[in-house]
């Protein structure tokens, strides 16, 4: 079986440890400053807590400082990661190149650098510079295909990280400038105001309308578990759950459900048994529908059909969760609506025909809303909160585990954990006991009472004769040898170094703001891998002709292709966006506006 890492997202500690508890292999947090989700910071106390606990089921932790950086920010980000490598993270999440030329100058201690997504990794040649200058890990974009990852893993020296679920930001990460640009909120300064998730008309040169006040900007949510194995086999290394700013039910439920998925199928790179109370169902949670995006789309299908790549990609009804589809309304009444099933509980959420309502009350089948909704026999409903699965998820006690071992002989007890770290206690001799049979009874039945500890008893071996022991010096026993060994373990914990960096040559000879290059160390990085920058950042003062390059594509959706016609998207402030097709790569560009 191959080794793969489910790397969840944690918003604050107790999401950290829920995610922990329900499975992954690594979790991905913002510290105070310079993470792309401004508003989920974490102190350094807080995160050498989280280091702390996930360390003893050899969890890495992963911290994201993937934003661009000013110059006189450089330094305290310099002494953030200091700060974050002594408190033992594991690996840092970066996307200005600034911080790249501090590990390359020395200044940086030995933690891993990722290339983060904002990175625009959706090449073999990006994917092979970073990994030609020494980075451990490269993230790549979501759009690419199962092929073309594959090809990434194969020529690729170091790891690979894939998306599997989650949100889609519809621009090529790090490449989308709308909301800066509307608003001067920047998505690589951390703040994006989500004008994706916005409503807009489409319109052609004529002024003819050709949809009106949709959310065309909008993706469902990605779902890559029926690829999973494809993915593995392609030499993916670790897979990641979107969601910094997901609620902790939210990633206890996702997390439990990859777990479940990926065991059937590869080995976890961290410990311990996940006991879980509840049956994770990603369609529960907070979702816009699913789509497996752009995976299935092969390196010979033909881009403009919908052969090859997934299902509608895009939800222009609206922004929001749909959570799960439960049929269709068969009956309307005054008060109440039915939908052929008995299936709902009070305080349930729903969803249909862009509008929602909660459940008061279910008689039969007759469900009696929070307040009648216009709603007509044959509309589509969706149940969006499940209160009763959030209630199950709220309460959950789900416990993490490390399986140990106990073998007694020779006056010796030892305690042997699934990663094979071992410790032993001596045991004074003492009188023989009346009972000897009763005796080893005991000594099993404490030893198997793990109680709150983080370890749960598989095996007790007893090769001898023990010595009469009371049971409350047994339960004595049984903590200081689990305590010994779990200082045996953090003190083995398989701790990863960043290799040295180099210079190499860039993909380009020379490239623009799209480089998002916002300090002078950043540029001179890029100069000394012999590509020159053109521009500064937008962020910095320059002005992008491009807001958003993107492979959803308008024409593709209203089956346009072929059409010579200009489009244009018209806001809610109807500002007019040009739109330009590049069609043999299939996508599309958000052009400033017309004034």
């Amino acid at each position: 079986m191959k080794t793969v890492e489910l790397l969840s997202p944690a918003k604050n500690k107790q999401t950290a440890f829920a995610a922990i508890n329900s499975g992954c292999d690594a979790i991905y947090i913002g510290a105070s400053d310079f993470g792309a989700r401004k508003n989920a910071p974490n102190s350094l106390e807080d995160i050498k807590e989280i280091v702390d606990y996930a360390h003893k089921f050899y969890v890495r932790v992963h911290v994201t400082i993937n934003t661009i950086l000013a110059d006189d920010e450089l330094e305290k980000a310099e002494k953030l990661i200091h700060q974050l490598y002594d408190i033992g993270v594991d690996a840092i999440i970066v996307q200005d190149m600034g911080i790249l030329k501090l590990a390359i100058d020395g200044k940086l201690p030995p933690i891993e650098l990722h290339m983060s997504t904002q990175c625009d990794n959706r090449t073999l040649e990006k994917a092979k510079f970073f990994a030609d200058l020494g980075a451990s890990r490269v993230i790549l974009a979501r759009e690419l295909s199962i092929d073309q990852i594959k090809e990434i893993c194969k020529n690729t020296a170091c790891e690979v990280e894939t998306f599997i679920h989650g949100a889609l930001c519809v621009s090529y990460s790090g490449q989308c400038y709308m909301s800066h640009y509307i608003g001067g909120r920047s998505a690589n300064r951390g703040e994006c105001a989500q004008a994706c998730r916005k409503k807009y008309s489409l319109i052609d040169e004529n002024g003819n309308i050709i949809a009106k006040d949709k959310y065309l900007l909008s993706l469902k949510d990605f779902n890559a578990s029926k690829h999973l194995k494809e993915l593995i086999d392609a030499g993916v290394k670790s897979f990641k759950i979107e969601g910094r700013l997901k609620d902790e039910n939210y990633v206890k439920n996702v997390t439990a459900y990859y777990r479940k998925e990926i065991d059937k199928i590869a080995q976890k790179t961290s410990s311990g048994e996940v006991f879980l109370d509840f049956e994770p169902d990603v369609k529960k949670s907070f979702n816009r529908g699913f789509t497996d995006y752009f995976l299935p789309l092969t390196s010979s299908s033909d881009t403009l059909s919908l052969k090859g790549r997934g299902e509608n990609i895009f939800n222009f009804d609206t922004p929001k969760s749909l959570g799960e589809y439960l049929g269709k309304i068969t009956k309307v009444s005054k008060d109440y609506f039915e939908i052929g099933k008995n299936i709902l509980n009070p305080q349930d959420g729903l969803f249909f025909d862009g509008q929602g309502c909660l459940v008061n009350k279910v008689v039969g089948y007759k469900i009696y809303p929070n307040k009648m909704p216009i709603i007509k026999e044959g509309v589509d409903i969706y149940r969006n909160f499940d209160a009763k699965f959030e209630k199950q998820l709220t309460n959950s006690k789900t416990k993490r585990r490390i399986k140990v071992d106990f073998v007694f002989e020779n006056d010796i007890l030892k305690a042997t954990d699934e990663d094979k770290n071992s410790v032993q206690i001596k045991l004074t001799p003492g009188e023989t006991p009346n009972n000897p049979q009763k005796m080893k009874e005991n000594f099993v039945t404490q030893l198997n009472k793990t109680g709150e500890s983080d370890f749960y008893t598989k095996n007790i071996a007893i090769n001898g004769e023990l010595p009469f022991l009371p049971i409350s010096k047994i339960n004595e026993l049984r903590r200081n040898i689990l305590a010994e060994l779990m200082k045996e373990r953090l003190k083995n914990y398989p701790k990863k170094y960043q290799k040295p960096l180099k210079y190499t040559n860039f993909p380009l000879k020379e490239t623009d703001y799209r480089a998002n290059v916002h300090n002078k160390p950043a540029k001179e990085f890029y100069e000394h891998c012999n590509c020159t920058i053109t521009e500064m950042s937008a962020e910095f003062g320059s002005k992008p002709s491009e807001l958003m390059r993107t492979k959803h594509c308008l024409k593709f959706a209203f089956d346009m292709c072929k059409s010579p016609q200009k489009l244009y998207l018209i806001d809610e402030k109807c500002k007019k966006y040009p739109l330009k097709f590049d069609c043999k790569n299939c996508e599309m560009v958000i052009l400033t506006c017309e004034k």
